[in-house]
């Protein structure tokens, strides 16, 4: 059975412009102006584990950190932290495709200063908003490795959708990945940020940005 007949017109691509929240701003990519800042934050990663699913990292010293964000491209964003008064993550949209309206949130690489932050849920809110609202996306994806726990229960807890597993779907770092995929599509945007709106009130969090509810949709 074919699927309904939609009129669609093509979505826009990502701009090189500012996110901006009432607790991060989200900067286009500037291997200058961000390497420090970001490579000071992530070397608070004492473990390595920021670096476990990602294809390349960790990096021994800011020369061959800024060679790293010389390569990313016009979509990848630097995340500010107004409370911390610095870029402590980065994340990108990918698989961006205009013409059936699909995009994707990856790369996400957050510093302890941003793990399971008020700021970390606005991020990818600001993203999220952009991609549905400005932008005019149809579909909006995130996969990850599916070893990779605390990568699913994030895209669960922000509302995504599981959708299955691409098995032996690449090789990351001389290791097989098998991908999990989840999505959120348009229709369900409307109540999603009701959800986000909600958690993201400065009344639900106290003075030190501690949440006092959940978010939840």
């Amino acid at each position: 059975m074919l699927g309904e007949k939609i009129s669609f017109k093509k979505s826009k691509l990502p701009q090189r412009k500012f996110l901006t929240g009432e607790f991060v701003i989200l900067e286009p990519i500037n291997s200058q102006k961000h390497s420090q800042d970001l490579y000071e934050c992530f070397q608070l990663d004492h473990s390595g584990d920021l670096w476990r699913y990602m294809p390349s990292g960790p990096f021994h010293n800011i020369a061959q950190f800024k060679n790293y964000l010389k390569k990313m491209d016009c979509f990848f964003y630097a995340i500010y932290s107004k409370r911390h008064k610095k870029y402590t993550g980065l994340a990108s949209y990918l698989r961006i495709n205009p013409d059936i309206g699909t995009i994707e949130v990856g790369w996400i690489t957050y510093s302890p200063l941003l793990q399971r932050t008020v700021e970390a849920t606005e991020a990818m809110y600001l993203m999220m908003k952009n991609a549905f609202e400005d932008l005019g996306y149809r579909r909006y994806e995130w996969k990850c490795n599916n070893g990779n726990e605390a990568s699913k229960k994030s895209a669960l807890r922000l509302g995504f959708q599981f959708e299955g597993i691409f098995r032996q779907a690449t090789i990351v770092k001389g290791r097989n990945r098998d991908t999990a995929w989840f999505s959120v599509i348009d229709k369900e945007w409307r109540n999603l940020k009701k959800g986000y709106q909600k958690y993201l009130s400065k009344h639900n969090f106290d003075q030190n940005l501690q949440q006092k509810k959940k978010l939840i949709f």
